[in-house]
């Protein structure tokens, strides 16, 4: 049998009858993008924390870092995000998970918060190779100035290895971006639920998932020239660059 192609679909109405389905797509990676901001901004600041514990001088601190990374890596994440949405709830006080249930875009916002665990436990070990990347003598520079542990890290050593870690970080975001298609399982009308949608209800799949494919690839081209004009303004001169003959 044929596949009856319609190119014409995307200016149809969608099922809810008040937009297209190109308006719904669009809407639906409307709704990637804002998961992929905020699942990222929280990755890059609990990555952080955890990347500076993973090497901080108290073993303790080393070992809870590690925990973090081992039980967050190693969990797929569409078992997390199954975990976040529907095990959480049953498990915390009545009150607590009563809540949970009720919240106002509930899947958007567990989500987020999945995603922004799973990428930190990544972001932590990039941080973490970045900051092992560095010489001693600029941690120790920083002590004979005086600054405190928390100081060093701040002022003198995360500055350095952002900037060399800048490429991994680059790909953890478009990871991430990617990784938003998970919260389809969960309800969250992203991009590919969108496009998902438009495949059940028009029955017309290779144009619903070839559009979903463009975008994507758009999103991502977007993230790539963003991050490597900041990889250039970062850049430290003379540092980590190939010397020419």
């Amino acid at each position: 049998m044929n596949y009856n192609w319609n190119w014409w679909i995307f200016f149809e109405p969608s099922l809810d009858g008040t937009h297209t389905y190109l308006m719904t797509l669009i809407w639906g990676a409307g709704w990637t993008v804002a998961t992929a901001l905020g699942a990222f901004s929280i990755a890059l600041i609990l990555g952080t924390l955890v990347g500076v514990s993973r090497t901080a001088p108290l073993a303790w601190l080393r070992r809870l870092g590690s925990c973090f990374v081992e039980l967050f890596r190693n969990i797929p994440l569409l078992v997390q995000m199954f975990l976040w949405y529907f095990v959480l709830p049953e498990v915390l006080p009545t009150e607590v998970g009563n809540w949970l249930k009720q919240i106002s875009n509930g899947p958007f916002i567990t989500a987020v918060i999945c995603l922004g665990f799973y990428h930190a436990a990544r972001m932590a070990e990039v941080v973490r190779a970045g900051l092992e990347s560095l010489s001693r003598g600029q941690r120790m520079a920083g002590q004979a100035l005086g600054l405190t542990q928390v100081q060093t890290y701040r002022y003198v050593l995360l500055p350095m290895a952002y900037r060399i870690v800048i490429p991994a970080i680059t790909s953890e975001f478009l990871s991430c971006t990617k990784n938003t298609s998970v919260a389809l399982a969960i309800g969250l009308m992203e991009l590919t639920g969108s496009a998902r949608a438009m495949q059940e209800n028009s029955f017309q799949t290779f144009e619903a998932f070839m559009a979903a494919t463009t975008l994507y690839l758009l999103l991502n081209l977007i993230i790539i020239f963003a991050m490597r004009v900041v990889e250039r303004k970062a850049a430290v001169p003379g540092y980590g660059q190939r010397k020419e003959s």
